[in-house]
């Protein structure tokens, strides 16, 4: 039992699992995508679009779709069409568009082309109907008018002739006679002459007359619209008849055919001529007959004479017409085919729908039109060969999905329609996703054959080997399951493969929705074997395909054999390595045998198969058909079905519209022989009209033939009509049906009359309508009343009609149901009612809606009249009073119901007088009314009349405002300003006019000037500047008084708005107004407009007046230089002209700089080459040298930028002559001969030739090819005692030069010394190896000396004497150089050379000198060292600012001054040169300190600057003075006096405003903070003021001097007295020393042992610095409960708010200045830097917290101290200069110390140490540095922090490695920095200052106060946040050698002003630092600083104590490792 359990279990799961997956594909089956669908024409071009070619033409092609479809154009055959420059463009929103063209470019392909627009997109495509495009060239045609031969009293036809070319485009309009007489196109039929529609002229009636009158013809071009005249004028030629003549008719007029559209009027020619006159007859042919039927003449039908006119044509119209012409003599007929055509337009039902896979689907195509030849039907663009109106997709597939189109198509034009077939669920045709491979093996193991597929729905997979399916047996066993996500897992296995088991493997995964295979080869080694091939039967003309299952590995071939004979034998045979066969177009006789295949392998082992294959032949029927044309009723006839070819047995039978025929149809079937059958009809009946079709079928197949029958069959009713009754305004139906065949034509008509007999045809209107025989009348009437007659007619028998009779019911109505009546007040009225209907009638009269009754009021009187319609009631009113204004209803009633009518009765008279008029609003011109409408006396109102005047004027001279009706509101316009005004209204009706209202007297108010300031003037000044000048506008345009101008200024031909500077006004008359506008760009035109304003606002701006600033120099340089040389002395220069937008001017020359490139340092010895062109040619250059070049423009602002250098050389060329030749006699045979090289080698010499001649006689001169590199040849083999004459040539290869001097010398045995080499000089390359020559020859060998400088030359390391005689020396330096002389001496004589030696080095340290300094720039002097022997090239300055980076310029080694500029106002720089030759950079200067001028913001007089009321308070800004660096902006703060808190007014409060402060309460106290800003830093003032009275009085001043809690110093109190003294200070004081006494007396136990002694003493001052520093970490806390802490802080900021960076807002932890001396001391103690005693304020290292792990969360990072004496604490990394050894003490002896980090959290500090330094070896952990280097100078850069065993390491940079180098002037120290949490490695990128150990910078404040590099402008400023929290800024990197620039502050936009470490996301201070000058760029890390003995500090330098160190949060953890840093600010009180 528990088997099937589990198999339960199993089987649930496998089904939920199905579930799911059907449920996902449910979901899956509704796509997201469901309002997508393909696209569909919006709007489709029309099909023929002719234009002329003059004007071109646009096609339109929209289409919708989703996604949206693309538009593209394509022609008839399919292909794209692309643009035809001129011709032809597709623009981008899909027209196609044919510019307008010459004639002669027409072009056939493009302007007489069918096109198509095709709209796609994924789901499908669609094609519009075919576009015949048709352009007509303009060209000259004329009309002619022929003669015309007509037999008197018969009507003439006059046709005007239009060439073939234009005759589609050019219509007659009229016809004009010589007799003046015109003709046009009409509806009179009467008449002689009449203009057909088709533009004859027909004249009836032809008299003799008319022989001698001519005639012209007008036409009209449609597309050009231009008419003319015919060139030539017809006339009449008369003949009078001779006896009588039979009609005639020309042949060619026999038979005519004629297309014309349906709506149009045409005729039908009979041009028939007789005597006497004939008669006319025409008939129409019933359609499929050869009976005919009059024409019945009607409104729409005339004839004229022989002309058949049809107005209006319908297609009904269609058909063949006869016209028969008979007189006594004879008769005549002329034929015309006449085809009716209607525009074509289809239309597919359903448009869209949705069919799940396998159902069918059904497509209907309803088209309408005439006439129609073919229905074709597209998928997606392309033909599917579909012919029918319905397309039927039995069963849906994947592929059919689409958009489908139905095309319906006549010669003339085409019309489409589509429809989108969408899948309904979803469909994934099966795909194999995993299959086994191609595999070899040997027999005897088992296979397994593994095939996954996937596929919706899931598909089933089949396995075949070699094409047989395999199925399960003993040794093959299929399985296969589903896997979780629905792929279908099969498998193949193959128990112990035999040989006989390899062949072709193939899975086959199918489902309904596709089929996918795979298949591969097994191969098993073994012998050939073939497996059983069955009969193949294949049916005659197919392709024959066959493969021999061929087993068994490796086989060698495989052939098909037949007969013994091997394939192929024919050409239909093929056959393939692999073992397949192909035989195409299989016949029996010659392809239907035995086939044989065999295998064989390379040993010979062969295996044959066979394989029969039977050919069948499909049945062939004989066409036939029923005898021609439709079948009588009652005819016998008969068919014969043959079927000669084809298998037997043959089956063939019968069937009529798909039914087998059966006996009792009257229908016998007989079959004839084995191949015929004969069909059988003994009477023809009605029922046997269909498709008869003959089948015949045997074992290959089916065919079959149909036929159609059609029987004549009379009209018959289906619904004969009777007679109806119906209500009036009711819609008619009576419905009218005969069948027959053909179809007949069903018309009703209506009797002429009241009686039925004579009919007329229905006139075609909007109401009345004949569909499928059915008359429908619409909202049918009592004229709708009457007999009608339908008529059945389809020509067999007489026909079929009914007469019947249609009534119509009325009951009473009134045409007007309601009417409004006027009448004028105390005038009698006359109401009339009129009904209509069914009498008798009764009308009633009610007055709003109670009845009346006349004899009640004697002013009413009722009358009635009866009409043949109805009856007229009428009532009378005698005289109308204003209570006749009321509804009158008069109620008719008959037998049929009832009908009611209302007259409004409205009673006139005039309006009553406008009340309370208002002035809504006024202003200089125009005043604004409104008033109350008065009673308008029943008559609308049709206006007001507004009347104004001037106060002085009468009421006769008035103005007027005419206002509509309707409205109560009014603008009286054109008045003038500041005017009183007197208006008074009135009302008017078409009664008359009220009285009017009582006037309002108004001032008009003043008003913008209406002027344009005059005479403006622009005239550039410079290339930057531009003075405007100009005069007011007219006096009498100011509408005020003028205050001043807006001057506006932009970029002329630009959309950019003008920028606006205010003028103001001079009052002084006639004195003229200027502007300069500055800092423009060069040579740009400007466009500048001028408007004056007044109080009231702005004039109109005046015409733009455009000027172009002065020329500047181009600040581009010429683009794309490049040289090309030409010959050894000439090279061709080229460049292209700078943008134009960069020349700055126009360019008028090019100058080209060049030189040698060895000389192009030299600017002496550069050439310039002007010219005009773009390029030149440079002439006279030296050969074989390389040149520099350089190319400049020129404009009349100077030179521009000179281009990038470029190189080249010169050709060479032959070389010089050598400069010298010496013949040395060497013996008696030999002479050596050397020489000097060439001066100008003119290239690279290859060899040297050396000529020598015997002197005298006549021998030939000797040559002899000596190498380049040697220098002497020695000749040999020489007479003695016989001179010889030598001489040298060298040669490069050009060639060979021209030759040295002879020189003659003779061979001897007395060979004196002498030296070979010559005089010379050497230049040497610094550092490297110089060696001299001295070559000797002499007998005996002579000895060489050397002489350095006149000094014997003694050898030593670096020089030494050569074998040769040379003398080396090893690496030159500059000492080296001077003159080297070489002595040779033998007993026989001596000689001696001197060579002058020139070293070449780096230049030496220039001289730099500072020169000048201003505001923003320094002017250095700059000298070369005297001892540089190698020229000079020229000078590389660098400086930075004291934070910022090093910048470089380049200066020329002329410039004996250079100027560095755009640098910032008071701060200080840094400067130093280096030199630089061709050898390279050479030694860097001494570092110059200096530092810009400017100072801080000066404080300005307190009266001057605010100005108190009694609500707010006004500032001055403008009385601050800027201490020479512009202000940048102000902060301003204020708060009650007895608050803590300061509250933020603005901080970004301009220098030029006024600032308001507003909200203030009056008569209160309130303190004031000011920060004012300039790029030297920044000053803060305090204020006291009291707001006035709200009288405006003052309040009495406040006794005390101090606000509660807040550092400030009082001016009110003299500087010695303390400010505790206030009675309001001491209460709170005394009650905190108590409490602060306890805690310290408590902490002073624990500590007692490791107290420092604290000084105190001094006296306190009014200017004072104070430092306020926020350290927290991220997740430090302060615990406000804890009072120890509250008093030290001074006050804890509330949660939740920012912590403000302005002096005085917070009061953190570092630096605080203590409020009490001796532990409690005043709340305004002053570290006054004055005071000798300064270290009385300076306390113990501090005790830090227990437990405070040093940058960890759960400590706090603040430093908090218990030290009952410490009232300043001391945070890690904190570096102070102990500033009492000032003046008299060495500088290198000043002490600096640094805190270092608190280590494990209790490290505190060595007793009575103050913070000097420990010995190297020291093992504590508070680690100092001393400045006077007492740490070894090994490590005296190394700190080491024990936190967790890290390490913080400073690694000094070699070009600072002094810290006692920290002078006022400030030397500068570059560190490594190592962070020792995380590992990662800061490296200084050069002096970037981030050591806190560094020099103090003196001007550094923004970046670091403020925490963030000025994102918004000081958006913080004032904001509080907890002291909690902690600052997590985006750090910039301080070490990273790539630090992100920060974006620029708003102070002064200077990058470098940015600070380097700013918190980029946060407005708080991210980290305080100690030691803190006040710069004005961000903080780049700290710097150390020793005071110098000179420096009498100020108050101000003192806060150079402050150094802070600001990080963000990328290096929160080297901030918490590496110390706190410390912020400083700088506050005074005023």
């Amino acid at each position: 039992m528990n088997m099937p359990n589990e198999r339960l279990k199993w089987l649930m799961l496998y089904a939920a699992v199905v579930l799911i997956a059907c449920g996902s594909q449910t979901l899956a089956a509704n796509p997201p995508d469901a309002d997508q669908k393909g696209p569909v024409f919006l709007k489709e071009p029309t099909n023929r679009i002719d234009f002329s070619n003059s004007t071109g033409a646009e096609i339109e092609c929209k289409a919708s779709g989703n996604p949206m479809p693309e538009i593209i154009w394509i022609r008839s055959d399919g292909t794209a069409v692309g643009d035809v420059p001129g011709l032809r463009q597709i623009s981008s929103d899909g027209k196609l568009v044919f510019p307008p063209f010459r004639a002669e470019d027409y072009r056939q392909e493009v302007h007489a082309q069918v096109y198509a627009c095709l709209a796609r997109n994924q789901f499908g495509s669609i094609i519009s109907r075919d576009v015949h495009v048709r352009a007509v060239v303009s060209q000259h045609y004329e009309e002619d008018i022929h003669k015309a031969f007509v037999i008197r009293g018969n009507s003439a036809i006059l046709k005007c002739d239009i060439p073939s070319f234009v005759a589609d485009f050019v219509n007659v309009i009229s016809w004009h006679s010589d007799e003046q007489e015109n003709f046009y196109p009409g509806t009179e039929y009467d008449g002689k002459y009449l203009v057909l529609p088709s533009g004859e002229l027909h004249i009836r009636e032809v008299g003799p007359e008319d022989g001698y009158k001519s005639y012209q013809c007008r036409t009209k071009h449609r597309l050009t619209g231009e008419t003319r005249l015919s060139a030539t004028k017809g006339r009449l030629v008369i003949t009078e008849p001779v006896g009588s003549v039979a009609p005639k008719v020309d042949v060619k007029d026999r038979i005519t055919w004629l297309d014309k559209p349906q709506g149009q009027a045409l005729n039908l020619l009979c041009p028939a001529q007789s005597y006497p006159m004939p008669a006319y007859r025409w008939y129409k042919f019933i359609e499929g007959t050869t009976r005919k039927q009059a024409v019945v003449l009607n409104d729409r039908v005339k004839q004229v004479s022989g002309t058949l006119i049809i107005k209006d044509a319908v297609v009904e119209d269609s058909g063949k017409y006869l016209c028969v012409v008979n007189n006594s003599v004879g008769g005549e007929s002329v034929e015309t085919v006449l085809t009716v055509t209607a525009p074509l337009s289809a239309k597919i039902d359903p448009p869209t729908q949705t069919v799940d896979f396998g159902r069918p689907a059904v497509f209907t195509c309803q088209y309408t039109g005439n006439p129609i030849k073919t229905v074709s039907w597209m998928k997606d663009g392309k033909a599917i060969g579909h012919s029918e109106p319905v397309l039927r997709i039995e069963s849906v597939k994947k592929e059919d999905k689409g958009m489908y189109q139905c095309f319906v198509r006549n010669d003339q034009e085409s019309a489409e329609a589509s429809a989108e077939l969408k899948l309904g669920g979803r469909f994934d045709p099966p795909v194999i996703r995993q299959a086994f491979q191609e595999e070899t093996m040997e027999p005897g193991p088992s296979v397994f054959l593994k095939c996954v597929a996937g596929g919706n729905p899931t598909p089933e997979i089949s396995w075949e080997l070699d094409g047989k399916k395999i199925a399960n047996n003993d040794r093959y066993q299929v399985g296969q399951y589903v896997t979780v996500n629905g792929d279908v897992v099969s498998y193949l296995n193959i128990t112990s493969v035999h040989a006989n088991d390899g062949g072709l493997y193939k899975c086959i995964a199918k489902s309904k929705v596709g089929v996918a295979e795979h298949s591969a080869k097994l191969n098993v080694y073994g012998l050939p074997y073939i497996r059983q091939m069955e009969k193949k039967a294949i049916v005659a003309g197919e392709t024959l395909i066959v493969t021999c299952p061929v087993a068994g590995y490796p086989i060698d071939s495989i052939v098909w054999e037949r007969d013994n004979r091997a394939l192929p034998i024919n050409r239909k045979q093929k056959v393939f390595p692999n073992g397949t066969l192909i035989i195409e177009n299989v016949e029996r006789n010659s392809d239907q045998a035995t086939y044989t295949c065999v295998a064989k392998n390379q040993e010979g082992y062969s295996a044959r198969g066979s394989l029969e294959v039977q050919v069948m032949v499909l049945p062939r029927i004989i066409p036939f058909a029923f005898e021609e044309g439709p079948a009588q009723v009652g005819q016998y006839l008969t068919l014969h079905c043959s079927v000669p070819g084809g298998d037997l047995p043959l089956t063939i039978d019968w069937t009529l519209d798909g039914q087998q025929i059966s006996e009792d149809l009257g229908i016998t079937t007989a079959r004839v022989g084995r191949r015929g059958s004969v069909l059988t009809i003994e009477a023809v009946e009605a029922s046997h009209a269909g498709n008869f079709t003959c089948h015949a079928r045997n074992l290959a197949g089916h065919q079959q033939f149909t036929t159609p029958l059609n029987v004549y069959v009379p009209p018959r009713w289906i619904l004969e009509p009777t007679d109806k009754a119906f209500a009036q305004g009711s819609d008619a139906k009576v419905e009218c049906k005969a069948d027959g065949f053909p179809k007949p034509q069903v018309t009703w008509k209506k009797a002429v009359g009241d009686t039925p007999g004579e009919y007329k045809d229905l006139k075609k209107s909007d109401n009345i309508r004949v569909e499928e025989g059915t008359l429908h009348v619409d909202n049918i009437q009592k004229t709708n009343e009457g007999y009608y007659l339908c008529e059945a007619i389809n020509g067999i028998g007489s026909g079929l009609s009914a007469v019947i009779m249609i009534s119509v019911q009325a009951p009473p109505e009134f045409t007007e149901k309601l009417r409004n009546q006027t009448a004028r007040r105390g005038e009698p009225a006359v109401l009339q009612c009129e009904a209509k209907g069914e009498k008798p009638i009764g009308i009633l009269w009610n007055m709003n809606n109670m009845r009346l009754d006349p004899k009640n009021d004697n002013r009413y009187t009722i009358r009635e009249e009866i009409l043949s319609t109805g009856v007229m009631s009428s009532l009378s009113i005698k005289r109308t009073e204003r209570s006749d204004s009321a509804l009158f209803t008069c109620v008719a009633t008959n037998a049929f119901g009832s009908d009611d009518a209302s007259i409004n009765m409205i009673v006139q008279e005039v309006p009553e007088m406008p009340y309370a008029l208002k002035v809504l609003d006024k202003s200089g011109r125009s005043v604004q009314l409104s008033w109350a409408q008065p009673y308008d006396g029943n008559s609308p109102l049709d206006r007001y009349i507004i009347e104004f005047k001037r106060s002085r004027a009468s009421w006769s001279e008035i103005d007027r405002v005419i206002v509509p009706g309707h409205t109560t509101e009014a603008q009286v316009q054109k008045l003038s300003p500041a005017t009183t005004y007197n208006i008074r209204i009135v009302a008017e009706n078409a009664i008359g006019t009220s009285q009017s209202s009582e006037a309002v007297t108004i001032i008009t108010a003043e008003e913008a000037p209406s002027g344009k300031p005059q005479n403006i003037k622009v005239e550039p000044v410079n290339q930057t500047t531009m003075r405007v000048t100009w005069k007011p506008p007219p006096r009498t345009e100011w509408n005020g008084e003028i205050l001043g101008y807006y001057v506006g200024y932009k970029l002329s031909n630009t959309n950019s708005s003008y920028v606006f500077e205010t003028i103001n006004f001079i009052t002084e008359e006639g004195k003229e107004h200027n502007l300069e506008l500055q800092n423009l760009r060069v040579y740009t035109q400007y466009s500048v407009v001028i408007q004056a304003f007044n109080k009231i606002g702005a004039g109109p701006l005046s015409e733009e007046e455009k000027q172009f600033t002065a020329e500047g120099t181009p600040s581009q340089p010429p683009s794309d230089t490049a040289c090309t040389t030409l010959t050894s002395q000439t090279i061709r220069v080229g460049w292209v002209s700078p943008p134009l937008e960069s020349a700055n001017g126009v360019i008028k020359t090019y100058k080209v700089v060049y030189a040698p490139s060895d000389e192009w340092y030299d600017e002496t010895k550069r050439h310039y080459k002007k010219t005009a062109s773009s390029d030149t040619v440079l002439h006279g250059l030296k050969k074989y040298t390389n040149y520099t070049m350089q190319v400049l423009a020129t404009t009349a602002g100077g030179d521009g930028v000179r281009s990038v250098p470029i190189h080249c050389q010169t050709e060479p060329d032959v070389p010089e002559a050598p400069t010298d030749v010496k013949a040395l006699v060497m013996g008696n045979a030999a002479i050596l001969v050397s020489w000097r090289p060439p001066a100008q080698p003119n290239g690279i010499i290859t060899q040297y030739t050396v000529y020598s001649k015997a002197e005298g006689a006549e021998t030939e001169t000797k040559t002899q090819k000596v190498p380049h590199y040697q220098m002497s040849f020695e000749a040999t083999e020489l007479e003695k005692n016989k001179p010889y004459e030598f001489w040298v040539t060298a040669s490069t290869t050009i060639g060979e030069g021209q030759q040295s001097k002879s020189i003659v010398a003779m061979p001897s045995d007395q060979v004196p010394a002498k030296i070979a080499s010559f005089d010379d000089t050497f230049t040497a390359t610094f550092k490297e190896d110089a060696k001299m020559p001295c070559l000797a020859v002499g007998a005996p060998q002579p000895e060489i000396t050397w002489k350095i400088k006149g000094v014997e030359f003694s050898a030593n390391d670096r020089m030494r004497l050569l074998p040769d005689g040379s003398l080396l020396i090893k690496s030159v330096n500059r000492q080296d150089a001077g003159d080297y002389s070489c002595h040779a001496e033998n007993s026989i004589a001596k000689d001696s050379i001197t060579h002058k030696l020139i070293v070449l080095a780096p230049p030496q340290s220039p001289h730099v000198t500072l020169s000048a300094t201003t505001t923003d720039a320094l002017t250095v002097k700059l000298k070369p060292h005297e001892g540089d022997t190698a020229p000079l090239h020229g000078y590389t300055l660098h400086y930075k600012p004291e934070f910022g980076e090093w910048e470089t310029s380049e200066v020329s080694v002329d410039s004996q001054k250079h100027n560095i500029e755009s640098l910032l106002c008071g701060s200080r720089y840094q400067v130093y040169a280096t030199g630089f030759n061709n050898i390279g950079a050479g030694e860097a200067s001494d570092i110059l300190n200096t530092r810009t001028k400017g100072q801080k913001p000066k404080l300005p007089e307190k009266p001057r600057f605010i100005e108190v009321s009694s609500n707010s308070v006004s500032l001055h800004f403008k009385a601050w003075k800027d201490g020479g660096c512009p202000m940048s902006h102000f902060v301003v703060e204020s708060k009650k006096r007895d608050q803590i808190e300061w509250n933020q007014i603005s901080n970004n409060v301009k220098p030029d405003n006024n600032y308001v402060v507003l909200d203030l309460e009056p008569a209160t106290w309130y303190n004031l903070r000011i920060t004012a800003h300039n790029s030297a830093g920044f000053t803060v003032a305090e204020y006291d003021f009291a707001t006035l009275t709200v009288t405006g009085g003052t309040i009495a001043p406040l006794d005390d001097g101090t606000g509660h809690g807040n550092v400030h110093t009082r001016i009110r109190l003299p500087a010695w007295m303390p400010e505790w003294l206030d009675l309001n200070f001491m209460v709170p004081l005394i009650a905190t020393v108590v409490v602060v006494a306890v805690g310290i007396c408590v902490v002073c136990v624990a500590l007692s042992r490791r107290r420092a002694d604290d000084m105190r003493g001094g006296q306190k001052d009014v200017y004072y610095d104070v430092v306020y520093n926020q350290t927290m970490g991220p997740g430090a806390t302060l615990d406000k409960r804890r009072p120890d802490l509250r008093d030290e802080l001074g006050y804890i900021a509330p949660p939740n708010r920012k912590l403000p960076p302005v002096p005085g807002s917070n009061y953190n932890t570092c630096d605080r200045i203590k409020r009490g001396r001796g532990g409690l001391r005043s709340n305004h103690s002053t570290w006054d830097p004055r005071r000798p005693n300064l270290y009385e304020e300076l306390k113990a290292p501090p005790v830090p917290m227990h437990g405070n792990h040093y940058g960890h969360a759960h400590g706090n990072a603040e430093c908090h101290y218990r030290h009952p004496g410490m009232e300043d604490e001391i945070c890690p990394y904190a570096t102070f200069h102990l500033l009492g050894f000032r003046e008299e003490m060495d500088p290198t002896k000043a002490m600096n110390f640094q805190t270092f980090p608190h280590q494990n959290g209790h490290a505190g500090p060595v007793p009575g140490h103050a913070g000097t330094m420990l010995p190297p070896g020291h093992p504590g952990h508070v680690h100092s540095r001393s400045g006077s280097q007492s740490m070894p100078r090994a490590n005296r850069y190394q700190r080491k922090n024990s936190q967790g065993g890290q390490s913080s390491i400073y690694t000094p940079a070699p070009e600072y490695d002094d810290p006692a180098n920290c002078a006022e002037e400030d030397q500068y120290r570059r560190y490594t920095r190592v962070n020792s949490q995380g590992g990662s490695l800061y490296s200084g990128p050069g002096p970037e200052y981030d050591d806190p150990a560094n020099c103090a910078p003196e001007e550094d404040q923004y970046g670091s106060q403020y925490g963030g590099p000025y994102g918004q402008p000081y958006d913080h400023y004032g904001s509080r946040g907890s002291m909690g929290r902690r600052s997590i800024g985006s750090a910039r990197n301080p070490g990273n050698g790539s630090p992100e620039p920060p974006p620029p502050p708003p102070r002064n936009h200077d990058m470098s002003n940015s600070s380097f470490n700013d918190s980029k996301e946060s407005n708080e201070i991210s980290e305080a630092e100690c030691d803190r000058d006040h710069g004005p760029r961000g903080n780049y890390g700290a710097v150390k600083r020793s005071p110098q003995p000179k420096d009498q500090r100020t108050t101000e330098e003192m806060r150079k104590l402050i150094e802070r160190n600001e990080t963000g949060p990328k290096q929160l953890q080297l901030q918490q490792t590496n110390g706190a840093g410390f912020t400083a600010y700088d506050t005074m009180a005023v």
